[in-house]
């Protein structure tokens, strides 16, 4: 059975799509079975494996109203052991077709869509990776009802830990209330720019705030990793010798070894 990862911040600019993009990437060079679902209306994360919206015949909105089999909305991409399910604009209307679906009926779950659709699916992954948007919604809570774990990306610039103390009583409410299952897989240090001391210093601040839930690997703030999205690929395929190829593929035996 797959192990459901959400990437979560409910702060914007934080690496969370590049990593969603790049860790399922390393994780299908790696022989994992790997989907990356994502579950933001921007669709970010579809475009940067490459996939056009003319190419989309469902999305993670037609799986999560019931419009479609989630099956159906699973796309197949040109990397190693690497399928999306991608999302467009259309998902940006969820919030509207859950509040009117539980007007009607008194028995719907809102937070239980996605992971009543991923049911169906686990079997046929290692790992399923949820990118998640950059906000607490209905969406995001349907991940992290949905998911195992989550990994919560954080930039090593000033302010990193913004935010953080909300989105952990969001996780503590959804491992109370709907998924008590539900753990912190690992912080992951972002963006660092070797050339600041503030870089460090977030570093220090954040690893004695979560201690050993930090993973040992950073990525590097690197114009590259910038590149390859416009390009349609992970950065392994953009750049196979860049520093956050390596990070990357550092990040996915990590993710690997927690869970063996």
């Amino acid at each position: 059975m797959a192990k459901v990862i959400a990437l979560v911040n409910q702060k914007g600019g934080v690496g969370k799509t590049t990593t969603s993009i790049n860790l399922s990437a390393a994780l299908g060079k790696e022989g994992k079975r790997t989907l990356l679902i994502d579950l933001d209306s921007q669709g970010n994360a579809t475009t940067g494996l490459g996939i056009n919206n003319s190419d989309i015949d469902a999305d993670i909105y037609d799986a999560m109203i019931g419009n479609k089999d989630i099956e159906d909305a699973i796309v197949k991409t040109k990397f190693k052991n690497l399928s999306i399910i991608p999302s467009t604009i259309n998902l940006a209307g969820v919030d509207v077709e859950f509040i009117k679906t539980m007007l009607e009926d008194s028995t719907f779950r809102q937070n239980e869509q996605l992971k009543n659709a991923i049911d169906n699916i686990r079997d046929k992954y290692d790992y399923i990776i949820i990118d998640c948007q950059p906000s607490l919604g209905i969406s995001t809570m349907n991940a992290l009802v949905a998911s195992d774990s989550v990994i919560i990306p954080v930039q090593c610039e000033f302010y990193a830990l913004e935010g953080i103390t909300q989105l952990l009583n969001s996780i503590i409410m959804v491992q109370s209330n709907m998924n008590p299952k539900l753990r912190i897989e690992g912080v992951l240090l972002t963006m660092l720019d070797g050339r600041t001391n503030i870089g460090l210093e977030v570093i220090e601040e954040v690893r004695k705030y979560f201690k050993n839930k930090v993973f040992n690997t950073i990525i590097p703030r690197l114009v590259r990793l910038v590149e390859a999205p416009s390009h349609g690929k992970p950065i392994s395929d953009y750049d196979p010798e860049c520093r956050a190829t390596l990070a990357y593929q550092n990040l996915a035996k990590e993710v690997i070894a927690r869970n063996e």
